[in-house]
């Protein structure tokens, strides 16, 4: 990254912690395959189980309840097709599955495969104005046929506007059922407590590279109860749910990432969320129209990850506005999907009660470890130039 640039897209990937570094370089150097019986292999396997323990402690799990994955796409859709698949073959009137309309495209595209072609039934559970699912509109849907549920899957934290879902209510709902729930908490490990005994959720999804890991490492932890199908056969590793060769130095950076996210949190989500509210204060003052979207600036971790901070400027194509502020040497995100070349509304801001319009006009800006005071002066000093601009350009359209 280059030392001029004010990085902002913490969000997408964070930088790795020295720490994690240090533990996957120093692993780098050996050689050993954990499933070996040979010393060499056997040191290799001591190494994965370490880091499976410490993952473990810093999650409030058991070790035996740490799955590991690639990352958190592989984490969702382990969650959610091995859920499914083993539920409705206990039980074939088993199909309906319930997620919210906000959930990140890693749930809702293997949700959309398996009603496509697995014959599953997907429920998406309507939000508020903030990206907060409906409490009343889920426990309804559950009611109507909890026997006909297979799982529930509601992420612990939004990646694009940042709202705090009301898991452990969540899961009090569907316990009361007897059916499954997988948070997708890719965002909100390192940045909010997170619980994994207390919540009361079955299974939880997380990744390295968003807390300070490496790329290609990333966890599913699920209870040893839940029964999952397999996506991928072959030597039996990770609980015979997740075959494959460990990648064990990703795992152990992986590990050193994740313990040192937790034990770091508090401190972490006071100076990052101190700054992501001076950067909100400045960019509305010098854009008066602007304005936040997702759950207003209440006090710290009440409803809102930290370091999100999602704005719209009306009168923008956020596309747009986003190139002309990675050309004043400030990287950010629209937060929504991009289609060959074609950009497209954010579904979640859609979900929102947003138009077409709204949804597209709008950037995210997310802090990490790494920002500084003079990352978001950079971006006070940018974004008023590259707004006026944007607007320019929309009119001479």
């Amino acid at each position: 990254m280059n030392a001029r640039t004010v990085y902002l897209d913490h969000a997408a990937t964070t930088p790795m912690a020295s720490t994690a570094i240090e533990a996957m370089t120093a692993e780098l150097a050996l050689v050993g395959n954990a499933s070996s019986l040979h010393a060499s292999g056997r040191r290799a396997r001591r190494v994965l189980e370490e880091s499976r323990e410490r993952i473990a402690a810093a999650l409030g799990s058991r070790p035996g309840e740490v799955v590991f994955t690639s990352g958190g796409t592989e984490a969702d859709n382990l969650a959610l097709k091995g859920a499914y698949w083993a539920r409705r073959g206990q039980d074939p009137a088993r199909t309906r599955i319930l997620a919210s309309t906000v959930e990140h495209h890693a749930v809702l595209d293997p949700l959309h495969w398996l009603e496509s072609t697995e014959g599953a039934h997907v429920e998406l559970i309507p939000c508020d104005e903030t990206g907060l699912v409906d409490l009343a509109a889920m426990k309804d849907a559950i009611e109507r046929d909890p026997g006909s549920v297979a799982v529930i899957s509601v992420m612990w934290a939004n990646n694009e506007v940042g709202t705090l879902q009301p898991i452990p209510d969540i899961a009090e709902l569907a316990a009361a059922h007897g059916i499954p729930v997988h948070t997708d908490a890719v965002q909100a490990v390192g940045a909010v407590p997170v619980d994994f005994a207390t919540s009361g959720v079955d299974a939880l999804s997380l990744t390295g590279h968003k807390l300070g890991g490496p790329v290609g490492a990333g966890a599913l932890v699920v209870r040893r109860e839940l029964e999952l199908t397999a996506l991928v056969h072959g030597g039996g590793q990770e609980r015979d749910v997740r075959s494959g060769t460990h990648a064990t130095a990703a795992i152990v950076g992986f590990a050193a990432a994740v313990e040192l996210a937790v034990k770091e949190q508090e401190a972490y989500a006071t100076r990052v969320g101190a700054l992501r509210d001076q950067l909100v204060a400045q960019v509305l003052a010098v854009v008066p129209d602007s304005h936040l979207n997702g759950p207003p600036l209440e006090p710290l971790g009440r409803h809102r990850l930290p370091n999100n901070a999602q704005i719209a400027f009306p009168g923008c194509e956020g596309d747009s506005l986003l190139m002309l502020l990675d050309a004043a040497g400030v990287e950010c995100s629209t937060g929504a999907a991009c289609s060959a070349g074609v950009p497209q509304a954010s579904h979640v801001l859609l979900a929102m009660g947003q138009s077409d319009e709204q949804a597209r006009s709008s950037l995210r800006f997310s802090l990490g470890h790494t920002t500084t005071t003079e990352d978001v002066d950079r971006l006070v000093a940018a974004i008023g130039p590259a707004v006026e601009r944007g607007r320019a350009a929309g009119l001479q359209r």
